[in-house]
């Protein structure tokens, strides 16, 4: 038996975008166990209900992720919505669920950029991010930010968008997809990317369900895991949704998946824009939070299923408001990905969650 070393690996490192911490126990190159250690981000978020009415929070709910903001915002505004009984408009359901998805594609795209990086592929990250811009673009036009978009409101959306400016949305997003064809080949198709990509990290499904693992990484490891399957909103409205899952299990699984939500998630802009009903985009909301009321709300995001729940004390602030992120259940199944991988392949099995660690502590 070999001598154990255990190496630092993070929270500052040059291909983590968040500060993650791992002790590495290695034996010559290969990992034998490796120990996550966060905690080096905290921002007091959800002790904010004290100081924030349930208005003005979500303001506070978007910021704990800038890739995920609106997902975030959405999360949140439905479980207030649950906890006072307030029926948002369809077409507001329609054009929260646009963005979401474009939201979607803007996290994929960002993420598939980082994947390349990671492997040294450097002219796709720059092709990814550059078509993630795009996305930015439309963000930009049709709310006035970029990153933080401030576009929904309890009871809503914050404005409408008329005809002209869903055509214009449907135009960008087919400009996208013909480019980006030519990323999924190289992703998918590209034997240098194979060869990094593939049986790295591997994760069966049998583990994957016993690790509680969501999103792409779990759908990855062919565990049915999307929460859209449930038609919650304007996702019920859809004719046909079929989760995209894999059964390599590996990294190359995980980018596969993500890659083809891309083009899923246009496709489901595209059926909405095409169906959405016209009407109001929100109601407005004023009283008290009922004292004692509790509501809970499950979204899929880009990186899985975030769970929130809500407490109300009869005031306009909320007793309690709590967020479970992706991350923090897919931590386990990163740690166990890493059991018995070379040290080369450490930065790409950590990427291939998604990790984010704002998200993960508030």
């Amino acid at each position: 038996m070999g001598q154990h070393t255990v190496i630092p690996f993070g929270p500052q490192h040059p291909v983590l975008p968040e500060p993650l911490h791992l002790d590495l126990v290695v034996e010559d190159e290969k990992v034998i166990e490796a120990i996550p250690q966060i905690g080096f981000v905290h921002r007091g978020l959800e002790k904010l209900t004290e100081t924030r009415d349930y208005n003005a929070f979500i303001y506070i709910a978007e910021r704990i992720c800038g890739i995920c903001a609106f997902g975030h915002s959405l999360g949140y505004a439905e479980t207030v919505e649950k906890l006072m009984g307030v029926q948002v408009p369809e077409r507001g359901e329609y054009l929260r669920v646009i963005m979401h998805e474009l939201s979607r594609v803007h996290s994929h795209l960002l993420w598939l950029g980082l994947a390349a990086d990671a492997f040294g592929y450097e002219s796709l990250f720059m092709h990814c991010w550059r078509l993630r811009e795009r996305i930015l673009d439309l963000f930009e036009k049709t709310t006035g930010g970029r990153v933080i978009l401030s576009a929904v409101v309890v009871g809503g959306m914050v404005r409408d968008q008329d005809a002209q400016m869903l055509r214009y949305i449907q135009d960008k997003l087919e400009g996208i997809r013909e480019d980006y064809a030519q990323i999924c080949k190289a992703f998918l198709n590209d034997n240098s990317v194979r060869n990094r990509l593939c049986g790295v990290g591997y994760i069966s499904p049998d583990d994957a369900r016993a690790l509680g693992m969501v999103g792409p990484f779990g759908r990855a490891s062919n565990v049915a895991c999307d929460l859209r399957q449930y038609g919650n909103g304007a996702y019920g409205k859809l004719s046909d949704f079929q989760q995209i899952l894999s059964t390599d299990g590996d990294c190359f699984g995980r980018a596969k998946v993500r890659a083809e939500e891309v083009l899923q998630s246009i496709d489901i802009i595209n059926e909405l824009i095409a169906t959405i009903p016209d009407g109001p985009v929100s109601v407005p909301v004023k009283g008290n939070v009922p004292a004692g009321a509790q509501a809970s709300n499950v979204l899929e995001q880009p990186r899985g299923e975030c769970y929130y729940y809500a407490l109300g004390n009869g005031t306009k602030f909320l007793e309690r408001m709590r967020m479970r992120t992706p991350t923090s259940v897919n931590l386990a199944g990163m740690a166990t990905a890493l059991k018995g991988c070379d040290l080369a392949d450490v930065n790409m099995i950590v990427l291939t969650i998604d990790p984010c660690i704002s998200c993960t502590e508030r």
